[in-house]
């Protein structure tokens, strides 16, 4: 695989409630890129019944962490696969600068790169307020917010009318900002790692979703060229 022709692997670094997820799905819709977490990824290589699903399998059913080697094997079987022939955005992987050491090597044996490392980066306070205050429909799984999107009749859901909500336990602003506090002093090294590297790319999450959606397709439209 020549470094012209290679699909681009973009990495989306960003704390709890930034909008990873809501932001892959919509570079998914637009360029044909597969959006792959670690989690994804073990699920269908268990799935798949791969040499190396069944190591990860065996290790999470011992109530064990899966090893960094079992996930990169795990990633470069995915990477064979005809679906990702557009490109990847890995989300949650890597999470230490090992982790990222080892994919840049899979990456090289396979002729790729990665093309950027985008960090959204946000305002913690403002995370607070966005987290504690998320709820979903029991029902449908639709989701509202305190003070941003509240149902249209109170206590009744817009989409399925259902009329009961569910809150995650852990979605409380205690909770809240200890994430945070962990996501940042995991993620700093990854953070000067990437910037080392020269593909670190921070987008300023905290405004609207097409304005940030615009910001990462012309960061992915630099990969593709």
């Amino acid at each position: 695989m020549s470094p012209e022709n290679t699909p681009p692997v973009l990495i989306l670094l960003g704390p709890p409630g930034a909008g990873k997820g809501t932001q892959a799905r919509m570079l998914e819709e637009k360029f044909g890129l597969v959006q792959l977490s670690t989690g994804d990824l073990l699920r269908g290589a268990v799935a798949a019944g791969t040499d190396a699903g069944k190591a990860a399998k065996a290790v999470m059913e011992a109530g064990q962490l899966v090893s960094d080697e079992i996930v990169i094997a795990v990633l470069k079987d995915r990477l064979g696969d005809d679906d990702v022939k557009n490109g990847i955005i890995l989300d949650g992987f890597p999470r230490t600068t090992a982790q990222a050491e080892a994919l840049d090597g899979l990456l090289a044996a396979r002729g790729q790169k990665i093309n950027a490392a985008i960090s959204l980066e946000v305002e913690d306070d403002a995370m607070v307020e966005r987290i504690s205050g998320r709820y979903t429909c029991a029902n449908c799984g639709e989701g509202y917010h305190d003070t941003f999107k509240k149902p249209e009749v109170e206590g009744v859901c817009d989409k399925c009318g259902g009329t009961e909500f569910n809150r995650r336990a852990d979605d409380n602003a205690e909770t809240v900002r200890s994430r945070l506090e962990a996501y940042h002093a995991q993620t700093a090294p990854l953070i000067e790692f990437y910037q080392a590297r020269g593909v670190l790319k921070e987008v300023e999450a905290m405004g609207a979703i097409d304005e940030i959606a615009a910001k990462l397709a012309e960061i992915v439209e630099q990969a593709k060229a």
